[in-house]
Order: C-alpha cells, then sequence, then structure tokens
C-alpha cells in the first residue's frame, strides 16, 4: 500500500488547500468580472478592407473596452489578446455544432485546440455554442442543429470540468424572434416551435451551470419596422416618453427595457426566474438602404451613448422586472463590415469606419457628458421612404467582377434577364454596365420579397433616378 511520508503529506495538504484557495477567489473574482458595467464590443471581420488584429485591439484598448466577443476562435486574435486585460468571449461556429453534439471526443478536442493553448494568458471567460441558431429557417436541418444546440453546450461543459476550466461559462446567442409573443413584456412567450423542446433545456443547462442567458436586442429592428406608432425617442432612451404594462403595471421609458424584460418574463413562465441576461449584441446603423428609416449617424451615436450612459451608470439601474441589476452589454460593433450580406444596414453598425477611424465620438466609461461631444448633422431618414427605387451598378466596381455577377444572376430559367437576350428591348447598348443594372433591377424586384437585397457583393447600389432608356423600361420596388 502507497503511503506519503510526514513530510510529503504536509507538502500535498498545503498544495492542496493553496489550489483550492486559488480556485475559489477566482470563482468569486471571475463572478464579479462576468457582471461588471464595463461595455463589451463584438469584434467581427467580415471585410477586405479591416484592420490588422493588432491595430484593433490597440484600438479597443484605447477606447477602454472591457471586453471583447469573436465570432471564432481566432488563434492569432487569441493569442494578442494575452497581452491585454480584455475579458473574452469566443464562438464555435454553427456548423460545428452537430458534431460536436453527437461526440465528446470532438468538444474535447475543440477545447484541447482553442481554448488549452490560451488560457489563463488569454482571459476567455465564455464560450459560445453557435451564434442565433434557433433564428433558422424551418427546415430539417436547422431544426436538427435545433436539437443538437443543448447536448453540444453540455458536451462543452463535460471538457471543460475535465480540464478544470469550469470558471468559464457556456451560453448561445439568441435572437429576439426567439419569442412569439413579445409585447406587452408580461406576454412574453418563446415560440411554441422550440420552447418545451429546447429552450427548457437550455435554461435547465444554463441555471445549472450558473450561466447567462445571451440575447441579442435591437431596438432598431421593431421601431424601423413601424416607425410611425413607435416613438423614435422611445427607441434611442430619448425623452420622457413612458409605456405601462398592463398586465404588470410596470412602467417603461424605453424599448431596450421592455425587450429585455420581455424574455424574463417568458423564462419566468418556463420556471426559470433568475437566470441572468447578457446583451451579446445591441447598436443601431450608421447608415442603409434608402428605405431603410433611422439609420443614421446621429441616431446611432444617440443611442449607443444613451445606452453606454445606463449600463454603466452607479447605482445600476437595471429593467423594470429587475431594478439595480447589472445587464453586461456588448455593441455591435468594432467596425463596419463591407462584407456582410444583406441590406445596407448590416454593413453600418461599427463604432469606428473600416480604417479605424470613429464614425462619432462615444466615451464607453459613460463619464462624458453629452454636452461635451461635437454636432451631428440634422437627419432627413426618419420616416418612411414613400416612392421607387431601382437597383444598378455601383460606381466604380471592377468589370471582371460585374461580368461574373451578371452570368450568376441572369443563368437561372426564371427570366429574369429575357429582355437582355440579342434583338430584345434592352440588349442595346451592349455595355456590362448596362446590362449589370437590368439585371440587378430586374432580380431585385422580382425576388425582393423573398429576402433579396441590391447588394450582390458590394457591385450594386440603389437609386431613385429611373434607369430605363427608350424602349427598356427598368424593373422598380416601390414603397
Amino acid at each position: 500500500m502507497f503511503c506519503l511520508q510526514s513530510s510529503n503529506k504536509e507538502s500535498y495538504m498545503a498544495t492542496f488547500v493553496l489550489n483550492y484557495l486559488i480556485l475559489f477567489f477566482s470563482l468569486l473574482f471571475i463572478s464579479d468580472a462576468e457582471i461588471s458595467s464595463k461595455i463589451g464590443i463584438n469584434y467581427g471581420q467580415l471585410g477586405n478592407n479591416l484592420p490588422p488584429p493588432n491595430l484593433a485591439i490597440e484600438m479597443m484598448n484605447s477606447m477602454k473596452v472591457g471586453r471583447v466577443k469573436l465570432y471564432d476562435a481566432n488563434h492569432e486574435i487569441l493569442t494578442l489578446l494575452s497581452r491585454t486585460k480584455l475579458q473574452v468571449s469566443i464562438m464555435i461556429p454553427n456548423n460545428e455544432i452537430s458534431d460536436i453534439a453527437n461526440n465528446q471526443t470532438r468538444a474535447d478536442q475543440w477545447i484541447l485546440n482553442n481554448v488549452v493553448p490560451f488560457y489563463p494568458n488569454t482571459m476567455i471567460r465564455f464560450i459560445l455554442v453557435g451564434n442565433e441558431v434557433l433564428s433558422y429557417d424551418n427546415s430539417d436541418m436547422d431544426r436538427q442543429v435545433w436539437n443538437d444546440l443543448v447536448p453540444a453546450m453540455r458536451r462543452i461543459w463535460t471538457s471543460l470540468k475535465a480540464n478544470n476550466l469550469q470558471i468559464i461559462r457556456v451560453g448561445t446567442p439568441v435572437a429576439m424572434d426567439v419569442l412569439e409573443t413579445a409585447f406587452p413584456p408580461s406576454r412574453g412567450t418563446f415560440r411554441s416551435d422550440i420552447r418545451r423542446t429546447v429552450v427548457a433545456p437550455m435554461l435547465d443547462f444554463l441555471n445549472e451551470t450558473r450561466s447567462f442567458f445571451f440575447a441579442d436586442v435591437y431596438p432598431y429592428f421593431p421601431w424601423s419596422t413601424n416607425p410611425m406608432t413607435i416613438d423614435l425617442d422611445f427607441a434611442l432612451f430619448n425623452g420622457n416618453f413612458e409605456q405601462i404594462d398592463g398586465g404588470s403595471g410596470l412602467v417603461y421609458t424605453n424599448l431596450l427595457d421592455e425587450m429585455l424584460d420581455s424574455l424574463i418574463f417568458a423564462m419566468s413562465k418556463l420556471g426559470y426566474p433568475d437566470i441572468r441576461l447578457i446583451i451579446s449584441e445591441t447598436g443601431w446603423p450608421t447608415a442603409g438602404d434608402i428605405e431603410q428609416p433611422g439609420a443614421n449617424l446621429l441616431n446611432a451615436a444617440t443611442y449607443n451613448r444613451n445606452l453606454v450612459k445606463r449600463i454603466t451608470a452607479k447605482p445600476t439601474i437595471g429593467t423594470p422586472v429587475r431594478p439595480g441589476v447589472v445587464i453586461p452589454t456588448f455593441i455591435f460593433a468594432l467596425f463596419d463590415e463591407n462584407q456582410k450580406p444583406g441590406p445596407g444596414t448590416e454593413r453600418h453598425w461599427g463604432l469606428l469606419s473600416s480604417d479605424g477611424s470613429p464614425n462619432y465620438q462615444i466615451d464607453l466609461t459613460g463619464k462624458r457628458s453629452s454636452v461635451e461631444y461635437d454636432p451631428l448633422p440634422v437627419v432627413e431618414n426618419n420616416v418612411p421612404f414613400r416612392g421607387r427605387l431601382w437597383c444598378v451598378t455601383a460606381r466604380g466596381v471592377d468589370l471582371m467582377e460585374l461580368g461574373a455577377a451578371v452570368a450568376d444572376v441572369c443563368g437561372g430559367e426564371d427570366g429574369t434577364c429575357e429582355a437582355l437576350s440579342p434583338g430584345r428591348e434592352c440588349y442595346e447598348p451592349v455595355s456590362v454596365y448596362w446590362h449589370a443594372s437590368y439585371a440587378f433591377s430586374s432580380y431585385w424586384s422580382k425576388f425582393r420579397s423573398q429576402g433579396a437585397s441590391c447588394y450582390f457583393n458590394g457591385l450594386a447600389e440603389q437609386t431613385t433616378i429611373d434607369p430605363s432608356n427608350g424602349s427598356c423600361r427598368f424593373p422598380s420596388v416601390t414603397f
């Protein structure tokens, strides 16, 4: 039988106690750090003109960012972050969720590759399994990922515990479309197709592991959908506008609080009233397509400045359901990202432009008064656009890319480019730019209702000027 000698026993016990105390106090410290009111930032990289990671991190430090959320586990960035005090959230891509859910070895390998080499020098605090997974279409494949989400979270947590890394929490960001009913907040209810099968098990996991419910919460979207119904100042925390929730009697002074409390009410209805929230994304776009109201510098600056003031306020404000409770918050995003697909606003959420210059002044510590900022230009797009729009070739685009885009748009059998055939009404002038403009306008008008946008990898832009010429009439979209 193996026995420790007395001196070895004492040394072993001393080491054990010391390690236990270090772990215990580090858990307390990290818990406080997790719920601090320092503002975080989302660092996305969907751009071909962004500063290199080392400069991006320097910019975050100069802006006094408290935490950063990545959309992957980029090793170069994780290495560079080891030289900072930034708390870090990393992400498992959506397409890896099912493999991890069905294979503990795959989960172990992900932790060994993407966490163990960097922690603790890089202050990894959260591993996020996927991004807005529950917002996917209702295809069989997407529903399988829904079902694999919580098992994948549990396998990652098992691997963290095996490596004594349970100080790192596991979560997953969801968009507001996980709710079936969101207004008034007291009626907040999760969608029936995921409520019991996915959300309830996820909440059980978050509660069991003392993790957080990550939510992407954008007042811009409900406001821009109903700009004549929802007061803009209510969406911007800007004024004395109030709404009373008839179900709870609670008084709301801004749209963000309503959205957050609708999630809290929804969780409570499933038996989980105490799970903490983290705002994994929020912000306001600085620009967008012509028909997207309210996307401008003034509104973006107003929203984010007021957001920072509210989140960093001492004493903590919280929400009507949870007054005085800190909600850690990540602003979206660090940079404008010119390769994000979809409507124009998708490419204009950055606090910084792609060259690193500020889109507007903002103090992320919340100490600067609004009167200390330089004035921003008056805006005119806070009401819905009414009129016709065309989608045409953007200025200065590459001719080879344009030719490939025309071939792609016109390659189907949907009649999009029928008028461009030789001898037809839009064939002449025989110009790639002309043909591309017609193809873009035709495709956009035909498929906009199915989600098509006037973007085409940056080759197209909207115009209010009718490009039609002679006998060729360009299709348009009317608002």
